[in-house]
């Protein structure tokens, strides 16, 4: 059931591990600067080309195993429909790194989480109805089934008010043992604080920990440990942010 549910998802247009990069996007994120985002990697900016042609390539592979599935699904070639069905689940399952977020990947900080849509509110239902679910296999299928699925609603919706929470599941799923990309993990968090005004969450604490725990990038820890403290209300929170910070910065403020 899992197998037939994930191969029917839609290949989406932008957004998806493996899909090609969105001119409207890029602009915006051109426009705005990337505030509050991870430094690019080492050689980063030789990077931008190759990463965008490969992203390309894997949308073009999805979609031409797509097709082969409909085509021998059509004329009813049992055999070759199985073999296209498990190439596109292969697909599927296999780690696909995002080698540049920039290129590709987050939608800028300033969108604005403020419409009640009712198509995104159902994705989102969707979603979490096949996150942390199943054992093994169908966990790991569950997991990419509820990634694309929460994606499609920043691809479709970016004004719908789910926007933070769809962040912060993404985020979440990033960190997971599904993905370990923490990188990935780190920048949606900071969306989901962002696209979510107020101090009601703890996603800027969770992005602090990825910077200092697993990211190593101590300046943008510190920062998102200070802004927990200005702006969070949880006590519990305050206080780990403050004695890492102690830590960090031997008791400097």
């Amino acid at each position: 059931m899992c197998r037939t549910l994930l191969l029917a998802l839609p290949l989406l247009a932008v957004g998806l591990p493996g899909t090609a990069a969105d001119p409207v996007a890029d602009k915006e994120k051109k426009e705005k600067g990337s505030s509050g985002d991870l430094p690019p990697a080492a050689g980063a900016t030789s990077d931008v080309e190759s990463v965008e042609r490969a992203l390309a390539a894997r949308k073009e592979y999805e979609a031409s195993l797509r097709k082969l599935r409909e085509h021998y699904e059509k004329v009813g070639d049992k055999q070759r429909l199985k073999w296209a069905e498990d190439e596109l689940m292969g697909f599927h399952m296999m780690f696909k790194p995002s080698y540049n977020l920039d290129v590709q990947d987050v939608p800028p900080p300033g969108l604005e989480a403020k419409v009640n849509v009712r198509e995104a509110n159902d994705l989102f239902k969707a979603a979490m109805g096949y996150k942390d679910k199943g054992l093994g296999g169908d966990y790991t299928l569950n997991q990419r089934r509820a990634e694309i699925l929460l994606r499609e609603v920043l691809e479709k919706y970016p004004n719908s008010d789910k926007i933070a929470d769809v962040a912060y599941q993404l985020a979440d799923l990033y960190e997971g043992r599904a993905y370990k990309q923490y990188d990935r993990a780190a920048r949606y968090y900071e969306r989901s604080f962002q696209w979510m005004k107020g101090s009601r969450t703890d996603a800027r604490l969770k992005a602090a920990v990825l910077y200092d725990r697993q990211l190593n990038e101590r300046t943008k820890a510190i920062e998102l440990y200070r802004g927990v403290v200005e702006h969070d209300t949880d006590p519990d929170r305050i206080k780990t942010a403050e004695k890492r910070l102690a830590e960090l910065t031997g008791g400097k403020k």
